[in-house]
C-alpha cells in the first residue's frame, strides 16, 4: 500500500523551484539545503526566506561550513518542526510510520542506489547523501524522494538495497542518521510577513558572521593544498573542491539570490552586496577549473589575483550589508 506524507507527487511532471532552475551557476549546493529548497517548495512555502543563514559561512580549517538551515529558522518562518528520528527499527518501517502521520523523513542514504545520481555515484561509488522521503510503497518496492535539485522515484533492486531488505541481520550495522519533519502546522505567510521575519533571521546570522575574512584564511591554505593534491590526483581534488570551493561559491550564489529576492519585496540598499556575493560565486567557478587544471597537469599556477578578488568581494559585500542591518 502506498503511503505519502504530502499526497502523490509525480517525479515525471514535478517542476523544481526556481532556485534549482537552469539559470543557476551551481545547479546543486549541498544535499541538505537542496532537499529543503524542494521540500519547502512542495509545501507551498518560499525557500528564499530561509537563506539568510548562509551569512554564517566560515572557513573551518580544512573546509567551508557545510551550510544548513537552522531548525529554529524553519519553525519561525514556516511553522515547521524538525526532530531527530530514532531509527530503532529498520528505516523503512520507521519511515512508513512517520509518513502515515503526515511527517516527511530526511535520511542519510547511500547514493550508490539513487538513480538520479546516474553519471556520478549511481552504481559507481558509495557516497553518503541526504534524501527527503515522502512516499513509500513497500509491497510495490517503490520510493518517492526529494534529492539534490528535484523530486525522484526509484524501485525494484534499488529499493531493496537502499533499505537493506536483502541483508542478513547484522548487530554491527550502524544506521544512518535521520530526522522527521512535522508539517501539520505549516504556515504559508504573505510576502510582507515572510520578508519581515526573514530580515530578522538575516540580522541574527549577520551578527554571527566570522569576525575576520574567512576567504583570507582559506587563501593561505589553498596554495599548500593544491601542491599536496598534485600528488594525490584529480579524484582527491574533486572531493576537496566540493568541501571547499564549491561550498563557498554555491553559498554566496544563494546569498545573492536571497538579497535580490528581498529587494523585489521592498528591501532597499542590497544590490551592492548582491553583486559582490555573485562575484564570489562566479570567481569560485573559475577557481575550480583553474585549480583542477593545475592538479591534473601538475603545473605551477598563480592563484593570487583570483583569491584577492574573492577576499575583496566578501569584505565589500559584508560591509554594505552590515551598514544596512547592523544595530
Amino acid at each position: 500500500m502506498k503511503i505519502a506524507a504530502l499526497g502523490t507527487l509525480d517525479a515525471k511532471t514535478y517542476v523544481p523551484h526556481e532556485l534549482h532552475g537552469p539559470s543557476r551557476a551551481w545547479g546543486e549546493s549541498n544535499c541538505y539545503i537542496d532537499v529543503w529548497i524542494e521540500v519547502l517548495h512542495a509545501l507551498g512555502c518560499d525557500p528564499h526566506a530561509c537563506l539568510g543563514f548562509v551569512m554564517g559561512l566560515d572557513w573551518e580549517g580544512d573546509q567551508f561550513t557545510f551550510f544548513k538551515p537552522p531548525h529554529e529558522d524553519l519553525t519561525s518562518l514556516y511553522g515547521i518542526d524538525v526532530q531527530e528520528l530514532n531509527v530503532y527499527r529498520p528505516l523503512v518501517e520507521n519511515a512508513q510510520e512517520m509518513l502515515r502521520g503526515g511527517k516527511l523523513v530526511l535520511a542519510e542514504a547511500d547514493a550508490f542506489f539513487l538513480p538520479d545520481t546516474a553519471g556520478t555515484d549511481y552504481r559507481t561509488q558509495h557516497t553518503k547523501t541526504t534524501i527527503g522521503i515522502q512516499e513509500i510503497d513497500l509491497e510495490a518496492r517503490t520510493l518517492g524522494y526529494f534529492h539534490n535539485s528535484s523530486y525522484h522515484a526509484l524501485g525494484g533492486a534499488d529499493f531493496v538495497s537502499l533499505f537493506r531488505l536483502d541483508a542478513a541481520p547484522d548487530p554491527t550495522f550502524m544506521p544512518f542518521f535521520a530526522e522527521f519533519v512535522r508539517t501539520a502546522r505549516v504556515v504559508r505567510r504573505d510576502a510582507p510577513d515572510l520578508v519581515r521575519r526573514s530580515v530578522e533571521q538575516l540580522q541574527k546570522h549577520l551578527a554571527r558572521r566570522p569576525s575576520d575574512n574567512p576567504i583570507a584564511r582559506f587563501s593561505a591554505k589553498l596554495r599548500d593544498d593544491v601542491e599536496r593534491l598534485k600528488g594525490e590526483g584529480l579524484g582527491a581534488y574533486h572531493i576537496y573542491a566540493f568541501a571547499t570551493i564549491r561550498q563557498l561559491g554555491s553559498a554566496f550564489e544563494l546569498a545573492s539570490l536571497y538579497l535580490r529576492w528581498l529587494g523585489r519585496h521592498g528591501e532597499a540598499g542590497l544590490e551592492e552586496s548582491a553583486a559582490s556575493f555573485m562575484s564570489i560565486s562566479d570567481t569560485s567557478k573559475s577557481l575550480i577549473l583553474k585549480t583542477a587544471r593545475a592538479v591534473g597537469a601538475k603545473k605551477a599556477v598563480d592563484l593570487g589575483p583570483m583569491l584577492s578578488d574573492l577576499e575583496r568581494a566578501w569584505a565589500d559585500g559584508v560591509l554594505h550589508l552590515a551598514r544596512r542591518y547592523d544595530g
